[in-house]
């Protein structure tokens, strides 16, 4: 049975479909999303569990079955938790599932997948062994780039290497892989799984905006 939880802050709207949840501390202040996808909404990476987190999923599901994706292994908080709470399938990249061993509904994928509402994810090893990003195109244009491209200043994202990287040249090579993934044509907004402090209280991050994205993109 889920353990009593404490009232936390609701997750923030940030258009009809997406949504931002409080910095969570069991993902080192990582930051989850909510994507509104009518034949199946995707819940990205462990939000807090609170109070409000679980009445605001659960009024945001009406009845569907969303699926969690994680993005990487330092977004999984306390996903056992969560889905004792709601029951919703689990989907992570297979070099990472090892670590829900006995997980209900747990699905994996390899270098990439689509979902069933058409959110394309890639697997971008460097961070961790199975990170991944998820891109949700027209009419969302959202790249949420997990641990993959994080803050580093006010305005911009870029690649980050710290005590917990993975594997950085890997990273870097993961960089230019989703250079070449994402249509030219797209520029999609960016929603980082890291956490957003450095980006004083902006959520998504406009494509133009993050300059640092933008060079590495250019090569």
């Amino acid at each position: 049975m889920l353990l009593a939880v404490e009232m936390g802050r609701p997750p923030e709207q940030l258009s009809d479909a997406l949504w931002v949840f409080p910095p969570n501390r069991d993902c080192e202040g990582g930051t989850s999303w909510w994507l509104g996808c009518q034949s199946e909404p995707l819940l990205i990476d462990c939000p807090p569990i609170t109070s409000a987190t679980l009445e605001t999923l659960k009024q945001l599901a009406a009845g569907q079955s969303p699926l969690i994706l994680l993005t990487s292994r330092d977004g999984h908080g306390r996903v056992r938790a969560l889905q004792e709470a709601l029951g919703w399938p689990v989907l992570v990249q297979e070099q990472e599932a090892y670590l829900l061993p006995g997980m209900k509904a747990l699905q994996s994928f390899g270098e990439q997948h689509i979902t069933t509402a058409g959110i394309r994810l890639l697997w971008t090893p460097g961070p961790t062994p199975g990170s991944c990003v998820a891109y949700a195109p027209d009419p969302w244009n959202v790249l949420f780039c997990g641990r993959l491209l994080l803050p580093v200043a006010f305005d911009q994202l870029g690649l980050l290497p710290n005590r917990r990287t993975f594997h950085w040249p890997r990273q870097q090579h993961s960089m230019e892989k989703l250079r070449q993934w994402i249509p030219p044509e797209a520029r999609p907004a960016l929603a980082s799984g890291g956490s957003l402090s450095l980006l004083r209280g902006q959520g998504l991050m406009a494509w133009d905006a993050c300059q640092v994205l933008a060079d590495q993109l250019a090569g």
